[in-house]
């Protein structure tokens, strides 16, 4: 199975301040990367050394956020090329390109991970670094590499791998192109046993010694299942899911505390540090407790303390509770026994420790000031902070704050509680970092099942919190994220099976609502998908679901534009039949002719036939069969009248366009109209390649192409077309560097401001629109043999235009 591939990088070609090409060998949260010079020359080089001759299966590139290189070139081989050498460009040879996003869309905020297949086999690999994107915050024109995998198996010396011969072939053919590029499409080998341990994006946000235990869990995992200890594997599977989460958090408190020291805050760094190793101790302990880690193992320097020493100097929120301390090892456990988070909560910590959030906006402040009064300003300033894990916490110590309400609160305190919460997660609803939108969720699931009925609330709070954020949930079904779009969709699900949720049939009621035919195609489906499914469990009696608002509402969805949700919207159409029979076809269009020709509501009424336990009857009406026919010859008969008027027109004119049509075309340049009995279908070719003074030989491709559509063709037609621009003077096409001195040179000549005319890109003047390019084309081009006329298309246009010179009747 393809595994991670470990490399050292031997040469660069230069590298600014700290970011040497040798950070590229470490993954973790806090890592930078390599960072080229500032206005450094391009292309720029990276070489790395693998540990073994290695089948490289898999290559993957974390690019920066905008010091991004427009392309980046691969090359491997099994030994250096030597400076001096005739072979140096045979020691390595090329894998391809990819290209990188420029990242306009995400604001220079994200990141791109970019995975490239691959099966080449060699000991080294050489990146190239093209020019970059261009954008504000690139100011010096760098590049940049923030992290770089490999993936593959080792293979030893004699072995070139067991590739078939039509493998061979087809890796030799893609070898020798010039300019291959690599993406994810590749249609090859994929990678699909690739362990999720060995993913880049693993290492890039978990602690690196807690990678380190998960990674000797799962080895462990696997042992036990191959023993057929199932009971072992599966709490080592559960505990390997709860050390992921640990990991990520143990990340994020690494990287707060660098940010903390680059801004040379050094009493929050050696808080966070603080808080890490206690976080950290308290995770190992519950390990160590369950007997799922030695402790030998992991080289750490509080570990080495007998378990339970420390317990008494954490925070109180922190300790592990009596009753989990005790527990049995055989028990399962989950979520490391609900370590609590590092979060603000009701027993606060030293001040500083994790951080604060900015401060309230005015707006903020007016739009909040229920939850302010209730929760406070620091906790509210946490929900509406820019940081993810402020938010995070705030839910968490909202959640906390309701579990602890002691019983006999007066209510009116218990219902300000209550819709500044619901405020609150409204709000979070809409977060787009997934455990934020999730904690939004738990904490919405303990209101409407736990805390407004244990406090007996009523159903007008049921009410107010289920319309509050009733249609963010439903936005959020939407989502192109399937993990968000599965959790929303869920959600709903279970709330409307809450008791008191289902007692007000609230959500069958706003599920059902007319659909537009408009409506995002995800959002449709996961309607219909919420649809089907709570129709299986609440049916259509008393549950808010009735037969007239849900085939209304599947009206909308067989008429939606795509074909995804009309196909689902009959198969809900049809469970709706299984339950109230021919009442259903009220609401469908008339079965007749009409409407059967719509293969849609063909197969749909076909379906309901069979339901019913009847035969389909395939074979047409008599009325309908008569009138079909009578339509039939009357077409028939007017087709018959237009062909005998086309043969008259056709027997006028075939022997003149056979006898002259032919000897005229084939002595007669179409492109600059020269006539010479020479111009045979070689001959025409000739003159095409060497000779016409109308076509000139782009340079990049070979291709021959008109000289009036030469700078189009430069822009949006040639393989190289994304090296050129336009010059917003003249129009010429240019490659981008030479932009510059172009605009600075005789050779831009611009038209007079309000003339309209043309411009020729050979001898860069201008003239009038109806004067001919010909004039500017005197001096015949010299052709390459071999290159391809430019568009078929073009040719075809202007023979018909010929023809219609020739015989204007």
């Amino acid at each position: 199975m393809p595994h991670k591939i470990g490399f050292t990088v031997i040469s660069w070609s230069g590298h600014e301040g700290n970011y040497s090409a040798k950070k590229l060998m470490v993954h973790a949260p806090t890592v930078n990367g390599w960072r080229s010079t500032r206005f450094c020359p391009f292309p720029q080089e990276i070489i790395l050394q693998l540990v073994e001759r290695c089948r490289v299966r898999k290559l993957q590139l974390l690019a920066h956020q905008y010091l991004i290189p427009s392309k980046i070139e691969f090359h491997i081989g099994d030994r250096l090329p030597e400076s001096n050498s005739p072979q140096q460009t045979h020691s390595l040879h090329r894998l391809g390109y990819v290209s990188l996003s420029d990242n306009e869309k995400t604001g220079f905020r994200a990141r791109e991970l970019k995975s490239v297949h691959v099966d080449a086999v060699g000991s080294y690999l050489k990146l190239t670094f093209h020019r970059n994107h261009v954008n504000q915050y690139n100011i010096y024109n760098q590049v940049a590499l923030v992290a770089l995998n490999i993936l593959g198996d080792p293979v030893d010396g004699n072995d070139i791998g067991t590739l078939s011969r039509d493998q061979l072939i087809d890796q030799y053919l893609n070898n020798s192109q010039h300019s291959s590029a690599l993406d994810g499409t590749y249609t090859g080998y994929k990678c699909d046993s690739i362990s999720p341990l060995d993913d880049l994006a693993f290492d890039m946000y978990q602690d690196p010694e807690v990678a380190h235990i998960i990674r000797l869990l799962d080895q462990k995992k696997q042992d036990m299942v191959r023993e057929e200890r199932f009971d072992l594997a599966k709490k080592l599977k559960q505990a390997i899911a709860d050390l992921q989460k640990v990991g990520e958090r143990l990340g994020r408190y690494d990287v707060e505390k660098h940010s903390a020291i680059e801004r040379e805050d050094y009493d929050t760094a050696k808080q966070k540090k603080e808080q890490m190793e206690a976080y950290r101790l308290t995770v190992y302990k519950q390990l160590e407790l369950h007997d799922l880690l030695d402790v030998s193992q992991v080289k750490h320097p509080s570990i080495s303390v007998h378990i339970y020493t420390h317990i008494s100097s954490l925070p109180y929120d922190e300790r592990p509770l009596p009753a989990l301390r005790k527990r049995s090892s055989d028990q399962p456990i989950s979520e490391l026994d609900e370590i609590p988070p590092m979060t603000d909560t009701a027993t606060p910590r030293s001040p500083g420790a994790s951080g604060k959030p900015e401060p309230l906006t005015e707006k903020a402040q007016r739009e909040a000031s229920l939850p302010i009064d209730i929760y406070g300003d620091n906790l509210v300033a946490g929900a509406y902070s820019k940081t993810w894990s402020y938010r995070e916490d705030a839910l968490l110590a909202v959640y906390k704050k309701l579990m602890e309400v002691p019983p006999g609160t007066p209510k009116a305190e218990l219902r300000s509680m209550t819709r500044a919460a619901v405020f609150l997660c409204k709000k979070a609803l809409t977060d787009k970092v997934s455990s934020v939108f999730l904690a939004s969720l738990n904490l919405l699931r303990m209101i409407l099942s736990e805390f407004i009925p244990n406090h007996q609330l009523g159903k007008s709070e049921i009410n107010h919190c289920v319309e509050q954020t009733w249609n963010n949930l439903l936005s959020r079904t939407g989502e192109s994220t399937p993990r968000l779009r599965t959790l929303a969709i869920t959600f709903i699900q279970e709330m409307a099976l809450f008791k008191e949720v289902r007692a007000l049939q609230m959500v069958p009621v706003e599920l059902v609502r007319p659909m537009q035919s408009s409506v995002p195609t995800r959002l449709a489906l996961s309607r219909l998908e919420l649809l089907e499914k709570l129709l299986e469990q609440l049916g259509t009696k008393d549950s808010g679901f009735t037969l007239d608002n849900v085939m209304r509402f599947l009206a909308g969805g067989l008429e939606h534009s795509a074909a995804s949700v009309r196909e689902l919207s009959v198969r809900v159409v049809q469970a709706m039949y299984r339950l109230h029979g021919k009442a259903v076809l009220n609401f469908l269009p008339p079965d007749d002719t009409s409407t059967r020709k719509n293969i849609l509501y063909k197969n749909l009424f076909d379906s309901l036939t069979k339901i019913d336990g009847n035969t389909v009857d395939t074979q047409p009406k008599k009325g309908t069969e008569k009138e079909d026919g009578e339509k039939e010859k009357e077409e028939i008969r007017s087709l018959q009248e237009q062909l005998a008027v086309l043969k008259e027109i056709s027997v006028e004119m075939k022997d003149q366009i056979r006898v002259d049509a032919g000897a005229v075309l084939s002595s007669l340049c179409i492109f600059c109209g020269e006539r010479d009995e020479s111009f045979t279908e070689d001959g025409l070719d000739l003159h095409y390649w060497k000779h016409c003074p109308m076509l000139q030989r782009c340079l990049q491709c070979r291709q021959v192409v008109e000289i009036a559509s030469l700078t189009e063709h430069l822009l949006t037609e040639c393989e190289r077309r994304a090296d050129f621009t336009q010059c917003p003077l003249c129009s010429e096409a240019l490659t981008r560097d030479k932009l510059t001195e172009h605009a600075q040179s005789a050779a831009c000549n611009p038209p007079t401001s309000g003339e309209n005319c043309n411009h020729c890109p050979l001898c860069h003047e201008n003239f009038a629109s109806g004067e001919e390019v010909r004039s500017h084309t005197d001096t015949p081009i010299r052709k390459a043999p071999g290159a391809q006329m430019q568009s078929a298309t073009t040719v075809a246009v202007k023979l018909l235009k010929l023809i219609q010179i020739i015989y204007p009747s």
